[in-house]
């Protein structure tokens, strides 16, 4: 279920054919989700709700050639390691991975292994980009659940098409506006003269409080309060856990645009402004880190630049009037992302029975119809 299937239209853009990130050719997407055991917490051995997500630029099975990147943060209480090569080099170079808050280290130390096996001749080096969101709410996250195999089983499992939505991967105990959160994402199609880009967006989305929940400009979250639908974050057995709103979101945006990568960190920026349109604030605790990659130029890759002898290659970039469009596709994308995330997640219960629960869909249609949407 996604938002579209509920009636809820986001913006004004025009998805893509899958309303996925995904939509932008090459990309694929792949999920590792972790669910056993119930009852009271016993550190090692669960209850278990976390995962893996993967975003592959060009497939999960090509990592030679490398795409132009840019980043940003909104507010900085968490990590997307790799980011300071993307930022020096303008350069992605492997799968982008999310994960939980203490599960970074294992995926990315996988994601080198993984580069190496894939191709001996090039991998001398690795800086993976691998982000995290905290699932310590509902999962045993101090029991490292996460194992190197599982990045594995995300790549293998990458696909294009239709992406899983919700509880699953990376976003399996994630939290958002106090409703249960996750792996969301979207799209958007612009024309630009003769040619036509994709935009998309997929988030992990585990931030935001319930009264600044907007979906389309509406206040859902005054309209579901917690008196009705209640918030994980006010069960007594959280009490350790940070006060609600104090969660992160990851955000991965694709383009096959031309794009530099001064361009592309200027989409990454974009990015926040999806996730205040849907009543994300970046609070002080709060990891807001956002990458976007273009995959519109072909560059060699390292061992390919040295062939060359020169290392002197052609790239193009889009004028100040598409990227202007790119902008809106990229906002529009997040925030749908964000609400897609909440309506496909089902409600989980975690560790000590500490229950997060789905956005109703009645009542999102309800509050929608009340605010004119």
């Amino acid at each position: 279920m996604r938002a579209r299937d509920l009636g809820v239209r986001i913006g004004l853009g025009t998805p893509g054919p899958h309303n996925a990130i995904t939509d932008v050719a090459g990309v694929t997407v792949g999920h590792t989700t972790l669910i056993r055991g119930d009852g009271p917490l016993v550190v090692g051995q669960g209850p278990v709700r976390t995962g893996v997500t993967v975003v592959c630029p060009r497939g999960a099975d090509d990592w030679r050639e490398p795409v132009f990147a840019g980043c940003h943060r909104l507010n900085g209480n968490g990590e997307l390691t790799g980011l300071e090569w993307v930022r020096e080099s303008g350069l992605l170079t492997t799968p982008v991975a999310i994960t939980n808050t203490h599960s970074v280290g294992v995926v990315r130390d996988a994601l080198v292994a993984a580069s190496v096996e894939r191709d001996r001749s090039e991998a001398y080096w690795s800086l993976p980009v691998v982000g995290e969101t905290y699932d310590g709410v509902l999962n045993d996250i101090n029991g490292f659940h996460v194992h190197a195999e599982h990045l594995q089983e995300a790549l293998e499992a990458a696909a294009g098409g239709p992406v899983v939505e919700g509880t699953v991967g990376g976003g399996t105990g994630m939290v958002c506006h106090e409703f249960k959160g996750g792996i969301g994402t979207a799209s958007r199609v612009i024309a630009a003269g003769s040619d036509g880009y994709t935009v998309g967006a997929l988030v992990q989305a585990n931030h935001g409080k319930r009264e600044w929940l907007r979906v389309d400009g509406v206040r859902v979250g005054e309209a579901i309060p917690l008196s009705e639908v209640p918030s994980p974050w006010d069960d007594r057995r959280a009490a350790a856990a940070p006060p609600a709103g104090s969660g992160s979101i990851i955000v991965v945006v694709a383009t096959d645009a031309p794009l530099l990568p001064h361009q592309c960190e200027r989409l990454a920026q974009r990015a926040g402004l999806g996730i205040a349109r849907a009543g994300g604030t970046g609070g002080h605790t709060s990891g807001d880190l956002f990458i976007a990659f273009a995959t519109g130029n072909r560059l060699p890759s390292a061992l390919d630049d040295d062939a060359a002898g020169n290392g002197t290659y052609e790239v193009r970039a889009v004028g100040g009037a598409i990227i202007d469009r790119l902008f809106d596709a990229v906002i529009e994308s997040v925030e749908e992302a964000i609400v897609n995330a909440l309506v496909a997640a089902t409600t989980v219960v975690g560790r000590d029975g500490i229950t997060a629960y789905a956005i109703p869909h009645d009542r999102l249609r309800e509050a929608m119809s009340a605010g004119g949407r």
